[in-house]
């Protein structure tokens, strides 16, 4: 009869906390880590932990196509704010303030185009940057809409859109507090403002 030793039982997950603890084997890249572990890993590994999960650098030909992208923005605004006239300070014209503006937005251009090779944060586009473009086409639309059949029923769906959609909230979230912000928006800017925005109640 061959004698069996036995070991001491390990509770679940106290072994991997060990092994962990004493330089054993760490979890393969982008696992989840919980978060009673994370109290035991040092600075350095959480910097490490962080590296592996962030999404990949954009790289130096990114960042010119988005600087040239802000920069076109920025000079044709220039010209249209040309055209629509500047004014004095004391007398200002529609365009003085989009002129200012645009300025800026050359610059802000200029800068990133000559300083962003060296910049290493920017993230590489993938499916979720198309969230902003999203964004922005619905803006465009409700603000076409709204002259034709009013803000209520653009800004109900572009606060849908947004919020379960591109936010992937519940349908309950999204509808309750959707009808509460056009609701909101409808009572403080046509009854209580009485302002000119176009609404069709």
């Amino acid at each position: 009869m061959i004698p069996v030793k036995a070991t001491p039982g390990v509770p679940a997950g106290e072994g991997s906390r060990a092994a962990a603890r004493s330089g054993g084997d760490a979890p393969f890249p982008g696992a989840p880590v919980p978060e009673a572990d994370l109290d035991d890993f040092t600075p350095e590994q959480l910097a490490a932990q962080w590296e592996e999960e962030k999404p990949p650098s954009a790289g130096p030909l990114a960042n010119a196509g988005s600087s040239l992208v802000v920069l076109g923005l920025g000079i044709a605004a220039l010209v249209l704010s040309v055209v629509m006239g500047l004014g004095t300070p004391a007398a200002p014209q529609p365009g003085l303030w989009p002129f200012l503006i645009s300025c800026v937005m050359v610059a802000l251009g200029l800068f990133q185009l000559v300083m962003g090779r060296h910049n290493r944060d920017a993230e590489k586009f993938t499916r979720m940057s198309m969230a902003p473009l999203t964004g922005l086409v619905t803006l465009a639309l409700m603000v076409a809409l709204m002259p034709m059949i009013g803000f209520e029923l653009p800004a109900l769906a572009l606060c849908i859109v947004w919020m379960r959609f591109l936010g992937s909230e519940t349908w309950r979230s999204t509808l309750v507090v959707s009808a509460a912000v056009v609701g909101a928006f409808y009572g403080l800017f046509v009854l209580a403002l009485n302002t000119s925005i176009p609404h069709l109640f």
